[in-house]
């Protein structure tokens, strides 16, 4: 059972609860980032990039675009997809990519913040709450928009480099996804005096139930199938943005339900 469990779901104000909420850094507030804090995938960003600009193969874009389907139907892993999406950047320069993924946040990523989840970043910072961006996105995708959000802790998945700092095609592991998310979360929690049980996760993927279950104050945000199915069984309050045009629209401070 949850911290929710005493409010009725269509009664919590999320900026209220928080407001009316324990302050300090012992409470957390994890968020995770595409879908959730950003409408879409911030991956496809440098995907379209690099085929705008050429620099992308024929068969790189049509191994991401394999390798993405098959993710869709659960025909390939997580780990697998992140790995082969690597392997074509294998021996770029990670301080290239880092300024790549800067520029590209400005461009293309930035107008697809949620402006309402920048309100619940910024209600969990004036709380004094340890905010943490935790994600299976890597740091290129990651780190900007949690610099723009100005959460300073990111938990997300990292490429591996060579002593010189290129690409060697592969990902630093434990791969962050799922239980492993969850894992890392925890780890993190242990070492920063945070509190699971007061604290709150912001997700919206199916494979972010395992860390849903941990904290006190669960938060699905547009929530797929199988999350928003756990949701209603739990009694989880559910976060819905609405999205029209270039920019995000819809959203009610009442919007928990």
């Amino acid at each position: 059972m949850t911290a929710d469990a005493a409010d009725p779901p269509d009664r919590i104000d999320p900026i209220a609860h928080i407001d009316a909420g324990p302050p300090g850094p012992e409470v957390g507030a994890f968020f995770d980032l595409d879908g959730t804090l950003v409408d879409g995938f911030t991956a496809t960003a440098h995907a379209g990039d690099r085929i705008r600009r050429r620099q992308a193969s024929l068969g790189e874009v049509l191994g991401v675009i394999e390798a993405s389907m098959r993710y869709r139907l659960r025909r390939m892993h997580f780990e697998r997809l992140l790995v082969r999406a690597a392997g074509y950047l294998r021996g770029e320069s990670l301080v290239e990519l880092d300024r790549v993924g800067e520029r590209l946040f400005g461009e293309r990523v930035r107008s697809r913040v949620f402006p309402a989840m920048r309100e619940v970043v910024a209600a969990h910072q004036r709380r004094g709450h340890t905010v943490v961006l935790s994600s299976s996105a890597l740091t290129i995708h990651a780190e900007p928009v949690a610099k723009y959000l100005e959460i300073s802790h990111v938990l997300c998945n990292h490429f591996d480099v060579d002593p010189a700092g290129r690409l060697t095609g592969w990902i630093t592991k434990p791969v962050i996804w799922g239980r492993q998310k969850a894992a890392a979360v925890e780890q993190f929690c242990e070492a920063n005096g945070v509190d699971l049980t007061r604290s709150y996760f912001y997700a919206d993927g199916d494979e972010d139930a395992a860390l849903m279950k941990l904290v006190g104050f669960p938060r699905p945000v547009n929530p797929r199938r199988g999350l928003a199915e756990l949701a209603a069984e739990q009694g989880w309050p559910v976060l819905r943005m609405a999205s029209t045009g270039k920019g995000i629209r819809g959203y009610r401070r009442r919007t928990l339900k």
